[in-house]
């Protein structure tokens, strides 16, 4: 295997950055992406924000079918990944919001949240996460048990860990890509941890971001990653990453209730489909829901699987 010529691929990342600031100059400025409610079609949509602990709030939105649904049917909650914006959900959420009301969280490390306080590392460990999503259920008025979750990365590691400590409970959850770890390259590990100036952190978010699109092969999942790792506030993210190492789900999963199902793609090289298939196992009746892709999830055509899984167990 040829050696890795560190001064050469500093100088690629270089000319990475520079294509993506001209492709993406309007995600410089990100602002704009992490506030207001989405215009769907056939959709009625709302932005709330709910104090969850003092001086944090998050940011809710709100999806609901403009017209009448025949039918009564359970909530849907949401809760996205690492950093992941709206905008990779669109797709999947214009149809979806047509059909049923759709409760979408985002959690406190994306760029949304409002804290007006100093954060440190222990605002962002997973029990945390899950207490937040348990304050936003709760003052929104939604019964527990009567959520379907649907969730992504960290969001399924998050349920996963909140439903195993009785934080949270459900009527089914789907669990996209979940996080058993976070298996952390060591030269990430050590990097974080320095106390080195915010600026420098950013120009190591440019790479991982460069990393990261190396691993994938759809132009869709590159541009959802890409405009993700454009728009995060480093600062966040800085902090839920170092909470994050050393965190790990226990191997006995047995005490969780709620019935799951683990969506996965053998295609996705983001996320390690052996340690998922293990997370599936460790869960009293969870089934594996394989999808061609990570990107396939996000689309309209996704709804064939969820909504297969979830009328299983529709009340």
């Amino acid at each position: 295997m040829a050696e890795v010529d560190p001064v050469a691929e500093v100088d690629l990342v270089a000319v990475e950055e520079d294509k993506l600031l001209n492709s993406e100059s309007s995600i410089g400025n990100s602002d704009f992406l992490w506030k207001g409610a989405p215009n769907l079609e056939n959709i009625q949509t709302q932005e709330r924000w709910i104090e969850v602990e003092d001086g944090i709030s998050l940011r809710i939105l709100i999806f609901s079918p403009e017209k009448s649904v025949l039918e009564e049917s359970n909530p849907v909650v949401m809760v996205p990944g690492w950093g992941s914006l709206f905008e990779g959900w669109r797709p999947l959420i214009s149809e979806w919001g047509t059909k049923k009301t759709i409760f979408y969280i985002e959690t406190r490390e994306k760029k949304s949240s409002r804290i007006n306080r100093k954060s440190k590392k222990a605002d962002f460990v997973m029990s945390r996460h899950g207490l937040d999503i348990r304050t936003v259920i709760e003052k929104m008025d939604l019964e527990m048990d009567e959520i379907d979750w649907f969730a992504s990365s960290l969001g399924s590691t998050i349920l996963i860990d909140s439903f195993q400590k009785g934080i949270l409970n459900g009527n089914s959850a789907i669990l996209l890509a979940p996080n058993s770890d976070f298996a952390f390259p060591l030269w990430f590990n050590i990097g974080i941890n320095l106390p080195i100036p915010i600026f420098i952190f950013k120009r190591l978010v440019n790479f991982v971001s460069w990393k990261v699109q190396k691993r994938t092969s759809e132009p869709a999942q590159k541009e959802r990653y890409l405009r993700n790792f454009m728009a995060l506030d480093v600062r966040k993210m800085l902090l839920s990453a170092r909470s994050n190492i050393g965190f790990s789900l226990p191997h006995d999963l047995s005490s969780i209730e709620v019935r799951c199902g683990v969506m996965t793609a053998l295609s996705d090289t983001l996320h390690d489909f052996d340690k998922i298939k293990k997370i599936k196992s460790s869960i009293p009746n969870c089934e594996l829901i394989e999808v061609p892709s990570n990107q396939y999830a996000h689309e309209a055509d996704a709804l064939n699987e969820i909504e297969e899984f979830q009328s299983k167990w529709k009340k």
